[in-house]
């Protein structure tokens, strides 16, 4: 019998507002989220987020899931962690690139792009 390993949810928030210009981000296969606290000069072209308690530190090879759909997680820049933490800010490339070249970005596997509404359910999973 093979023991199942249990997934964690290291972070789990939903979006709650989406900038006028946040979508046109499809064409570069990237989305930027941000907590509450969004500067007025970035807030349209962001997610904006509820920004949670992050309990652990993100990985390559965890997994980002978006609704139903699932990423595995590529790379992961030095700033993802404090920028998520404190304010629900980072961009999330669809790229599948393995090295993060942008500090505040993490990067998953390149798949379709997601669909995101106000609503949808943002989590990074161990």
């Amino acid at each position: 019998m093979f023991l199942q390993k249990k997934k964690t949810k290291l972070y789990e928030t939903e979006v709650i507002e989406i900038g006028e210009e946040a979508k046109n981000f499809k064409e570069i296969k990237m989305v930027i989220l941000f907590g509450e606290g969004a500067p007025d000069a970035l807030r349209p072209s962001c997610y904006i987020i509820k920004v949670s308690e992050l309990s652990g530190e993100i990985k390559a090879g965890m997994t980002l899931q978006i609704d139903d759909e699932k990423y595995k997680i590529t790379a992961v820049g030095n700033e993802v962690q404090t920028n998520l933490k404190n304010l629900g800010h980072i961009a999330i490339n669809f790229t599948g690139d393995k090295t993060a070249t942008l500090p505040g970005s993490m990067y998953v596997e390149e798949k379709e792009y997601p669909e995101i509404n106000e609503g949808t359910k943002i989590a990074i999973i161990k």
